[in-house]
């Protein structure tokens, strides 16, 4: 049976404590019911019937997914159509100010996470509620699939001291859990106060991958086109953390890597002699059209998944960039700061959620 999402059901599952409420939602391009209507139309027809509906709010790459890379910021707007505020949570605000939730009785999150801890829509919701707790405005979470599974867990949640807007409370890198059961933990652990609502899903099964829900994939983010680049991100995400491309600026970011000092034919060779489970790499070249080595010809690998659930995709990616320190330990280098905020701290550190030294050894 298909997964049925709490979108597709909203009349159904809306709060009876909070019809007629003034509320916000905090959407992007992939906050869609598996018709694909987007939220905000659907939200739209219902206001006046279960809510008032009187802001939009966007994360990062913006409420229509148009900002491409990290760091790239937007400013808030008035929708051209419904004349109400859309507010940016990625620019001189990533919390919502007391002036944005002014007129918002409780907050509607409808967001598609892809599983890993770095990826910030999860950190845009804990603001959120952190908001909202301090207001006392109620958050209502409409639950989706964790795309990658449930069950699968890899890398080390943070250590105190390393928290940034690519991790902001203790979970795994992979944590393997939905959004709903996210807000839970974050409500639980975080925010006791908060008034929190969990819309649930239906027929979805922690083993699950999203092609195995019958639900439409959109790209929650410009630079997650597919399953198969989520699969991989929770490992090649580190990559951003070093000089090495990640993919950026071609067709298959994530999936492929590399930079004009390799030799694709040489490190596959070493990185497949590893035997790492369910992937083989495949020697790829590639110029970039933005980002790292921007038309620059870069020699690297395309990670091809051949078993994704033996895939270890953090586990990998640690050890492709041990792979490359070691053949070019001259050309490697850590990216610096600035990285998603964070002025101080190296972005591998941040992204790891700890001393890189436990992984690398200096």
């Amino acid at each position: 049976m298909h997964v049925q999402l709490p979108l597709d059901h909203l009349q159904d599952l809306w709060p009876t404590e909070l019809r007629g409420a003034r509320v916000g939602a905090l959407l992007h391009p992939a906050s869609v019911s598996s018709k694909l209507e987007h939220a905000s139309q659907t939200l739209e027809k219902l206001s006046g019937e279960l809510f008032q509906l009187r802001a939009f709010f966007g994360p990062q790459h913006g409420f229509l997914g148009q900002t491409q890379d990290n760091m790239v910021e937007w400013k808030s707007y008035e929708h051209p159509r419904l004349r109400i505020p859309v507010y940016s949570l990625y620019g001189e605000h990533r919390e919502p100010t007391t002036e944005m939730l002014d007129d918002v009785e409780a907050l509607i999150v409808d967001l598609q996470d892809v599983g890993a801890r770095y990826y910030t829509f999860i950190w845009t919701l804990y603001l959120c509620m952190r908001a909202c707790e301090k207001r006392g405005a109620s958050v209502v979470v409409l639950d989706r699939p964790n795309p990658i599974n449930g069950i699968t867990v890899e890398g080390p949640p943070i250590e105190k001291g390393y928290e940034s807007f690519v991790g902001m409370h203790p979970i795994p890198i992979r944590h393997g859990r939905t959004i709903g059961e996210l807000a839970t933990q974050f409500r639980n652990e975080a925010f006791p106060k908060c008034r929190l609502s969990i819309l649930p899903m239906k027929n979805w099964e922690r083993s699950m991958w999203f092609d195995q829900t019958g639900l439409p994939w959109v790209m929650p983010s410009p630079n997650i086109p597919t399953l198969e680049t989520a699969t991989v991100y929770p490992g090649m995400c580190l990559l951003e953390g070093t000089n090495i491309s990640e993919g950026r600026g071609t067709t298959r970011p994530f999936e492929i890597f590399g930079a004009p000092f390799i030799d694709g034919e040489k490190l596959c060779r070493e990185l497949n002699s590893l035997k790492l489970p369910g992937v083989f790499f495949r020697e790829n070249y590639f110029q970039p059209t933005f980002n790292k080595f921007a038309g620059e010809l870069c020699g690297g690998a395309q990670i091809h998944v051949l078993d994704r659930n033996a895939f270890r995709s953090f586990q990998t990616g640690i050890e492709i960039i041990r792979c490359i320190r070691k053949l070019y330990p001259e050309a490697f280098a850590w990216k610096q700061p600035p990285y998603e905020y964070e002025q101080e701290k190296l972005p591998i550190q941040i992204l790891l959620g700890g001393p890189a030294v436990d992984f690398f050894g200096d």
